[in-house]
């Protein structure tokens, strides 16, 4: 595809295209759908806070505000993403959220050095992508699609646990395992699989958000709601700074520095996907804009107590399916989480979620992004010896340190940190090995679209 002006497009711009880039559609539709986004990204942007929330015990209590600070954060970086500050941002509607890949690490962080490292980290981090971004050139070719697949597997295999953990009640819970929790998981799982199989549109993309809220729905006559803090919750209220302090403890900031670089692959693959869905490729000025404002709203988040952020593939499919591309669609849903995350009301209703509401959703998106992996391996990896071997060696790295931990007890506590993260130990295996393996041939003549197996084979 040629490469374009952002400026130029137009709904002749895509074949499915209905309104380009800089189109504005009338205000009553652009409204829903800049709703529609919201919908589609809800649950992504507030799950790693609960999970968060819930795996730290100095954040006890704390699951309201981190809900209120990802949907404002959230908000805040998608409007720059549409509508940039100088080279801060996109130029393009990119939907910012909460990222998942930092989960796990932050859980590790705030438990051995503190919540206080764990901002410190992320803040630090930040500005390490914001550096990222302004050296895209240099560095893009040590991220080919290979090393892009690999962390996106990792990603989902080693948060399936923490999905299966919340559907059977929560880890340390009395209750974990009962039969009650894991019926009402299975039945978000289930409303939410035939949602998505069984309809088209904005349904099918809408379908995690629909069976977490019908689970909701259901688990409030069984009495598994606590609606206190709702009631107690304020109508308006504006995020802290340095809600938790900020401190710097070289390991903490090292493994949060490397999930940065993992989660800038990601903000690089929508920002093409999106160009992609308007006929052309992404240019450079849109390349290092975006991972600008990645890295440097993730930044300033930290210091109001917000979660890392990265772009949502889920928002890029939805410009796919809709056909609609303007980025000032994007930016009144950017508005729309930025008004929801002023009232804490909005927080405390999704902090009274149950847990296995939650892993019934968490389960399949967990296990959606391992499958996207997949595909990325499927459709742009040739399946060589050395490809196969990169892929085996990363994966089984990461799971082998990700399930049993206590391998690493006798290193030093930093080295267990960092390399106690099946994503970062993954990640890091597939980076080093993809520049020190020589390439080969393909498995005889089988090009990365043509791996179908014979049943000779």
């Amino acid at each position: 595809m040629a490469t374009g002006d952002s400026t130029t497009d137009s709904a002749e711009a895509g074949p499915n295209i209905t309104y380009g880039i800089e189109e504005e559609p009338p205000l009553p539709e652009a409204v829903l759908l800049g709703l529609q986004h919201v919908l589609a990204m809800f649950l992504g942007n507030v799950a790693p806070a609960i999970i968060v929330a819930g795996g730290i015990g100095a954040l006890t209590g704390q699951m309201s505000y981190l809900v209120q600070v990802a949907l404002i954060v959230a908000g805040v970086a998608t409007i720059v993403q549409a509508y940039p500050i100088g080279p801060v941002g996109a130029r393009l509607p990119i939907v910012m959220g909460t990222s998942f890949p930092f989960v796990a690490a932050i859980i590790g962080i705030g438990n051995t050095y503190g919540i206080a490292a764990v901002f410190g980290a992320c803040l630090v981090g930040g500005l390490f992508q914001t550096v990222l971004g302004f050296s895209f050139g240099h560095i893009k070719q040590f991220f080919p699609p290979l090393v892009n697949a690999i962390v996106v597997m990792l990603i989902g295999l080693t948060l399936i646990p923490v999905g299966m953990d919340y559907a059977a009640g929560g880890a340390g819970a009395a209750d974990y395992g009962a039969l009650e929790n894991l019926a009402l998981a299975g039945l978000v799982l289930v409303v939410t699989l035939g949602l998505n199989q069984l309809f088209e549109g904005f349904v099918r993309i809408a379908s995690v958000f629909v069976g977490i809220l019908a689970g909701y729905l259901v688990a409030i006559p069984l009495g598994m709601v606590d609606f206190a803090g709702v009631a107690n919750a304020a109508w308006f209220a504006a995020p802290e700074l340095l809600p938790y302090g900020v401190a710097f403890e070289p390991g903490a900031i090292v493994t949060i520095a490397f999930l940065y670089v993992t989660t800038a692959m990601e903000t690089i693959g929508d920002i093409s996907g999106t160009t992609s869905a308007v006929g052309r490729d992404a240019t450079q000025d849109e390349l290092e804009g975006g991972l600008v404002a990645d890295g440097l709203m993730s930044a300033l988040g930290a210091l109001v107590g917000s979660l890392p952020n990265t772009s949502f593939s889920q928002n890029v499919g939805l410009i796919n399916l809709t056909g609609v591309a303007s980025r000032h669609v994007v930016a009144i849903g950017g508005a729309f989480l930025l008004v929801l995350g002023f009232v804490p009301k909005v927080g405390a209703i999704v902090s009274a979620m149950p847990a296995p509401v939650l892993g019934g959703g968490a389960l399949l998106v967990f296990s959606m992004i391992f499958s996207s992996g997949v595909r990325i391996l499927y459709d742009d990896v040739a399946f060589t010896h050395r490809n196969m071997t990169i892929v085996a060696a990363s994966i089984g790295l990461g799971l082998a340190v990700k399930l049993r931990p206590e391998a690493l007890a006798q290193l030093p506590q930093d080295a267990q940190l960092f390399f106690g993260s099946g994503l970062i130990t993954g990640g890091f295996a597939a980076l080093i090995l993809n520049v020190v393996l020589p390439e080969d041939a393909p498995f005889g003549d089988r090009s990365p679209a043509d791996t179908t197996v014979s049943a000779d084979d």
